[in-house]
Order: structure tokens, then C-alpha cells, then sequence
């Protein structure tokens, strides 16, 4: 008898869902000239400054939300080859996408979310976090019912996020379900910090305290993980007692600092890239863009480029931010539109159509050098770094370099 492909994905014949994920804008297919560049030497580099804070902890990259918007695939591809332990991401539907890239690495799903698909976990060969007793229950009927090998997991304690994780009241239940369900194997304990980044060593120190209590608990029932884990960016570059036996570094790992003030030694690994498409002469009262919320105060040059809100070049930037042409700044005039912008020239002598425009990153020109990063433009919209970084859409192709 021919089983039903959409039944074949599980041991108890409930349907699975499918998943279809948007295609990226391809190199090979890109008309306009935008794109962001991603620097792998920097990736490299920033996973070697990582790693020499972790003193000796095993580092498993953070590539969740397509790899903080860099192309989880590509980028995995190279901290795999440049030796990193293992990959995390947040989503199965992430994992999957990796292991289909051909990545062999250990790949730990953190995401909590696994719906049905527990039969996905087990032929992906990859490692589930699991937040609740009752997940620990649908895993092992999985186990059981496929003859599978014991499926290794992960387990969150909740010390303080409140977000997902084993509450510590409930760690004694926690060891009897494990006692009680061969079928899954406890290869590490794992919490996440809620104010690592703002440095407040007094949260992270009592969040630390009430994992380290979960831990002797499972202890005393005779459970000892493999390895557990904490450490995020922050956590791993400024405190070492967080970093135990693996860090899961994030947006470090692209070169961008988790903290207020700039870490030196990492290196951005994202520019993004555009040219100016067309100019025209504005004359004094005369508007641009929808609305025509800006108006000129003298006879201008104003230049447009094809990138938009929809491209990640937030409309919240709609005459505040700026660009880079030539070198020098060029500040963004009217509201942002979905699919272009308008930057004023009329003090950068030469400008012309043509000529490259740097949204995020750095320059050198016939009129200067400047940068603008991650940082600069979550503080201009009051937000964080990395909603900057993962709000780069899939339209915009990302080009790999080897400087």
C-alpha cells in the first residue's frame, strides 16, 4: 500500500504541515543595483574574538532570523568550516533550511515551538530545547514509536527571563520525567538572561544563582547534563562566570556590538549598497516625496536611489538619516517610499548618477571616509541593533566577499 506523502512525516499518521519558505532575491537574477555584502574574513575574525573570550567553552553560533538578516546558509557554511562547535536558531523551519544547505554541525533548535513535528526533529538529526514537561512527553512518544536511538535535548530553565523555561519550583518534576522516559537523553541545561546587555550584574548574578540551584537538584536525582549554557553576546564578552561550558554568541558574531558602547575589536560584516539613479534640480519651495514633507530652502540637487521601507531602509528615517555618497554624508529628504528614497547632494560637488550609495556600513570617496552602523541607526529610530540588522529583506540579495 502507498502511505499518503502527507502522513509519511509522522510515526502516528497525523498530518504534518508544510512549509514553504520565500525565495530570496539571487546574484545571478538582480536587476537594481542594491545589495548587501557580507564580509566572511569578519565573520571569521569576530568568531575568533568570541572564542578567545569564551576560554574553552564550546561556541555555538546564533543564526536565527536568517542569520540576523546575513543569509543563515552562507554564513553558517563559514563558521563551519572556520570551526565553531555548533549552530543555534530560534525556529525548526530554520534548522531544516540549514540541514537541506548540506550543514553537518550540531544545530540546536531554541525557538520552543515545535507543533507536531517532532518526527522532523529526529530525521534532521538535530537537538530540540524544550521548555515543559509535556513536550518531554510527545518527544519520547516519537522515540518510541519511530525506533529511534534516544533523542538528545536541551532543557530551558526559566531563572528570571519569564519568558519560556522549567520554572525552578517544578525542577524535582523535571528529573522524575526524565528518570521515566528513556527515550530522550538530557545533553544540556540551558537559561537565557534578561539584562545581559545593560550590564547589570545584579539580575545576572541571581539569575546565575537560581540555575546553579536547578542544577544541583537534577544532580541530587543522579541527572547530570553534558553541558549547560547561558552566555549570550553580552554575557560572553563581559562575564566569565556566565560562560560555563558553551556560549551562544549572536549579534557579536556579525560584528556588532550587544552593548551601548562599541566593542573594538569586532568587525561589521554587513554593508549595504546602492547607487544614485537619477538627479534632478529642486528649485526654493519646491517639495519631494509623498506628501512632500520636506521642501527646499534653496535650489537643491536631489538625487534618487532604489531602496525603500520595503527593502529595510526604515520609512522612521524619512528626513532624519543619511547616506554615504562619495565619501561624505548626504542626508535623506522626503518620506522614505517603499522602493526609493531621495537624498539631498547639492554639497557633494561631482555627484552623479552612477555613483555608489552606502546605507549601512563604511565609505571612502573622492570627498572623504565615513560609516554609519547598526548602532547609529537603532539609536535614530529607538530601537536595537538587531531589529536593524533582520529587517533587511529577503528582496535584497546578499553578495558573499572575500576581501
Amino acid at each position: 500500500m502507498t502511505m499518503n506523502p502527507l502522513l509519511a512525516g509522522s510515526a502516528l499518521g497525523t498530518p504534518l504541515p508544510r512549509v514553504l519558505r520565500p525565495q530570496r532575491a539571487l546574484p545571478a537574477d538582480t536587476v537594481r543595483p542594491t545589495r548587501a555584502e557580507i564580509n566572511l574574513a569578519a565573520l571569521r575574525h569576530n568568531l575568533r574574538v568570541v572564542a578567545r573570550q569564551a576560554a574553552g567553552a564550546e561556541v555555538y553560533c546564533v543564526l536565527k532570523a536568517d542569520g540576523y538578516g546575513h543569509g543563515s546558509k552562507g554564513v553558517a557554511r563559514t563558521l563551519e568550516r572556520a570551526g565553531a562547535h555548533g549552530i543555534a536558531v530560534a525556529l525548526l523551519e530554520e534548522a531544516i533550511e540549514l540541514r537541506d544547505a548540506g550543514i553537518r554541525a550540531p544545530i540546536l533548535v531554541m525557538g520552543g515551538t515545535f507543533g507536531r513535528s517532532w518526527g522532523e526533529v529526529l530525521r534532521h538529526d538535530l537537538v530540540p530545547v524544550l521548555h515543559d514537561l509535556g513536550q518531554l512527553d510527545e518527544l519520547a512518544d516519537e522515540v518510541r514509536h519511530s525506533g529511534s536511538p534516544a533523542a538528545p535535548i536541551h532543557v530551558k530553565i526559566d531563572s528570571g527571563m519569564g519568558r519560556l523555561g522549567v520554572a525552578p519550583r517544578d525542577v524535582p518534576r523535571l528529573a522524575e520525567a526524565l528518570r521515566f522516559a528513556p527515550e530522550v537523553r538530557l545533553d544540556g541545561l540551558m537559561t537565557h538572561f534578561a539584562c545581559a546587555d545593560t550590564r547589570d550584574v545584579e539580575s545576572l548574578e541571581r539569575q546565575l544563582a537560581l540555575f546553579e540551584e536547578a542544577t544541583r537538584e537534577l544532580a541530587r536525582q543522579g541527572i547530570v547534563p553534558r553541558v549547560r549554557h547561558a552566555a549570550n553576546s553580552a554575557a560572553t564578552l563581559a562575564l566569565p562566570a556566565a560562560r560555563l561550558d558553551l556560549v551562544r554568541p549572536g549579534i557579536a558574531i556579525f560584528g556588532v556590538s550587544p552593548f551601548d558602547a562599541p566593542v573594538s575589536e569586532l568587525r561589521p560584516a554587513m554593508r549595504i549598497r546602492t547607487e544614485l539613479v537619477a538627479l534632478r534640480e529642486i528649485a526654493i519651495g519646491g517639495g519631494v516625496g509623498y506628501g512632500a514633507t520636506w521642501r527646499a530652502a534653496r535650489p537643491s540637487r536631489v538625487a534618487t536611489l532604489p531602496m525603500g521601507y520595503a527593502d529595510g531602509l526604515s520609512r522612521g528615517l524619512s528626513n532624519r538619516g543619511s547616506v554615504l555618497v562619495r565619501g561624505r554624508r548626504a542626508p535623506i529628504v522626503g518620506a522614505v517610499s517603499m522602493d526609493m528614497t531621495m537624498v539631498d547632494v547639492t554639497d557633494l560637488p561631482g555627484a552623479a548618477v552612477g555613483d555608489e550609495c552606502v546605507v549601512l556600513g563604511a565609505q571612502s570617496g573622492p570627498l572623504g571616509s565615513d560609516s554609519i552602523g547598526a548602532e547609529e541607526l537603532a539609536g535614530l529610530l529607538g530601537t536595537v541593533p538587531w531589529e536593524i540588522l533582520t529587517s533587511v529583506s529577503r528582496r535584497v540579495p546578499r553578495f558573499y566577499r572575500e576581501p
